[in-house]
């Protein structure tokens, strides 16, 4: 007889940005299994419709990253 026993620590983080009424905005989602990323998911909130899921590797993230630093950097 064989006995396996397996456990996974899962973290699932949400951040959500929206307009001050809550109407428009993106959602970011990101899920940790034991430790390391699954992944990253942007979504734009368009009134009460989501869209599409869009997948983001780490490359892209930090390429957002960088555009929005610049655009709030000219934005003062």
């Amino acid at each position: 007889m064989a006995f396996k026993k397996s456990t996974s620590n899962i973290v699932n983080l949400a951040f959500t940005v929206t307009s001050e009424d809550g109407k428009y905005g993106v959602n970011l989602t990101q899920a940790i299994v034991n430790g390391h990323s699954q992944g990253v998911a942007l979504r734009a909130i368009n009134g009460a419709k989501k869209s599409a899921a869009i997948q983001l590797d780490s490359e892209a993230l930090l390429d957002l990253r960088d555009a929005l630093n610049e655009i709030l950097s000219n934005d003062r």
